[in-house]
């Protein structure tokens, strides 16, 4: 009743009970809905770190660069970070259904650096770009438009279930949409600078080995007479 969250409350349950004393043969054991929130905690971070596991496979077998790899998922922190600070600013708990959304922010801040990286390459392939901060702001330019859409549209249909988020029908999904619309804050606007730095200081060394035509063999060489 004076506002404590339950994590809290189960930790000052057990920090209390391991004072205790008692006789052998007997032992304490907390069980119910804290229970398996904290199964379910375990399970999702679990997911959690296979997840980003699959995510930096998948782009590395897509990029074959760890550089231009950790560049498109250097965002994930700062995306989990608006998260946070959403939570923070609505005093609202870590809980399970928070923890969903920081999953999705996962996968959405993964997404806008895919779309910047791949476009600052193809430029490079497809176009004959040469690397560098010219071809980095052009990049990010033309695909300015279609992440502040997507962020755009993602965030006004969140707001419904922000609004007004403890009444009934929404106190399950209201933790998950204010996490995503603090990442897709934060994602958005530290990705517009990070991304396009990072290629810069990292991406230049990955981008020449792409653009590097392959080895072709040299002609035969012509059999020595006997």
């Amino acid at each position: 009743t004076d506002g404590s969250s339950m994590t809290r409350i189960i930790s000052e349950v057990r920090a209390a009970l391991a004072g205790l004393a008692l006789p052998p043969g007997y032992f304490t054991s907390l069980e119910g809905a804290f229970q398996a929130e904290e199964e379910a905690t375990q399970r999702i971070l679990l997911l959690s770190c296979i997840s980003l596991t699959l995510i930096f496979i998948v782009l590395y077998t897509r990029y074959r660069s760890l550089a231009l790899t950790l560049i498109i998922m250097a965002c994930v922190p700062f995306a989990l970070v608006g998260g946070v600070l959403a939570l923070i600013l609505a005093g609202q708990p870590l809980s399970v259904a928070s923890m969903v959304g920081f999953i999705t922010l996962t996968g959405i801040s993964t997404r806008n650096g895919i779309l910047k990286v791949s476009h600052y390459i193809n430029l490079i392939l497809r176009e004959g770009e040469r690397f560098g901060e010219a071809v980095v702001v052009r990049g990010s330019l033309e695909r300015m438009t279609p992440v502040l859409m997507t962020a755009s549209a993602a965030g006004f249909a969140l707001l419904p279930l922000i609004i007004n988020g403890d009444t009934p029908g929404r106190e399950i999904l209201s933790p998950v949409a204010l996490v995503i619309f603090g990442g897709l804050i934060s994602a958005t606007i530290l990705d517009a600078v990070l991304t396009p730095t990072l290629f810069l200081r990292f991406g230049r060394k990955p981008v020449e080995r792409l653009v590097a035509p392959p080895a072709v063999a040299g002609p035969p060489r012509p059999a020595e007479a006997y």
